[in-house]
């Protein structure tokens, strides 16, 4: 059985999920024939480079794009041809994927200069996507470009990265660059949601939000984590807040407001069974502070600009950014600011002592009894 993030892989541009600029652009590439040489893909992971890459490989070898001018003004690989199918199978030998990760000396890229002298042996162009250039060495970079410098007509170059600050100048500007930016949550949710109804996996709204937070932005990260629930609870049991909570070790944004409005009331009896609560669960106390440093942070931007409520739309649903409205009005700016920085102190302690909850307990304290 094929993993969801494999099965669910984008065929076609418009399967291409919140990079609606980027696909919007190559679309108009194919429609007028305009493909380049090299192109830089980059952004976090997670966010659809290698499956553009994939889809513009077919787009480029295309049988149906170069014989009929009418399908052609769709932008779209027809996913039909002998080209199509070899490439989708990973069967044509004129599409090289190399990961720079474990391929990142100059012996690797030498050897791709000699597969680049070559015709085809099937396909109109050989396409060479190299994952993760940023981890190729000096060397290599420098080889690289003499290459990009002087591409054969039947080559293309697809780069892409997660890290473009470590891609020379010299490189990035010989390729057409497109940023891959993060899904917003209510599109990972819709996603999650249309994914779920056809794999017949009964989950709540809830449950969905917090494994599309839990991805940080990342299409894959969230169809993973979906397939990790739903395997382990099985399609027939509801999947609910709690149990996802408990398989992904993350705590929903709820649960996070409930434990910022405790503390700053300063309650403590309230704030400290919260922090047992998560113990007893075993759940990644470093990582629930860095969550609530996250939370606190937006409602600190909310109660200094209410504007701000302007861009969180695009990170949090409707009734998140209620309930962080509503606590930005209820308490004052100067107690926020004390409490975040007790917890971003409370952090750097956290990552080495061998008792994590200690220094957020503290830190909480200290917040309560000030």
């Amino acid at each position: 059985m094929l993993a969801l993030y494999r099965k669910y892989r984008p065929k076609k541009l418009s399967d291409i999920f919140g990079q609606e600029t980027n696909v919007e652009i190559l679309k108009n590439a194919a429609k007028t024939g305009r493909i380049a040489h090299a192109y830089l893909f980059y952004g976090p992971r997670g966010t659809g480079k290698t499956s553009t890459a994939r889809i513009l490989s077919k787009i480029a070898n295309c049988e149906k794009i170069k014989t009929d001018e009418s399908f052609r003004q769709k932008g779209e690989p027809c996913n039909e041809c002998h080209a199509c199918l070899e490439i989708e199978t990973g069967r044509a030998l004129d599409i090289v994927e190399i990961d720079a990760a474990s391929n990142r000396g100059i012996d690797e890229i030498r050897s791709l200069q000699e597969g680049i002298k070559l015709s085809p042996a099937s396909l109109s162009f050989k396409v060479f996507i190299i994952d993760e250039v940023h981890m190729l060495t000096t060397p290599a970079f420098n080889a690289l470009l003499k290459t990009l410098e002087e591409p054969p007509a039947h080559a293309i170059f697809i780069l892409a990265t997660t890290e473009i600050e470590k891609v020379p100048a010299t490189i990035t500007s010989r390729t057409q660059k497109f940023v891959f930016k993060k899904v917003s949550i209510d599109l990972l949710v819709s996603k999650l949601k249309s994914i779920a109804e056809k794999e017949n996996i009964t989950i709540e709204e809830n449950a969905l939000t917090l494994v599309a937070r839990a991805a940080e932005g990342s299409v894959r990260d969230s169809e993973s984590l979906l397939d990790q629930i739903s395997s382990f609870l099985g399609n027939s049991e509801k999947i609910t807040l709690e149990k996802t909570e408990d398989i992904i070790g993350k705590t929903g944004f709820h649960k996070i407001a409930e434990l910022l409005s405790a503390t700053l009331e300063k309650n403590a009896e309230k704030s400290l069974s919260f922090i047992s609560g998560l113990k007893e669960k075993g759940q990644d106390i470093v990582q629930f502070n860095k969550d609530l440093i996250n939370s606190l942070g937006k409602l600190l931007a909310l109660k200094a600009n209410e504007k701000m409520e302007m861009i969180f739309k695009k990170e949090m649903t409707d009734s998140e950014l209620e309930e962080i409205k509503n606590l930005a009005k209820k308490f004052e700016l100067e107690n926020m600011l004390k409490l975040v920085k007790l917890l971003i102190s409370a952090h750097r302690e956290m990552r080495y002592s061998p008792f994590p909850s200690v220094p957020l307990e503290v830190a909480l304290i200290e917040f309560i009894n000030s």
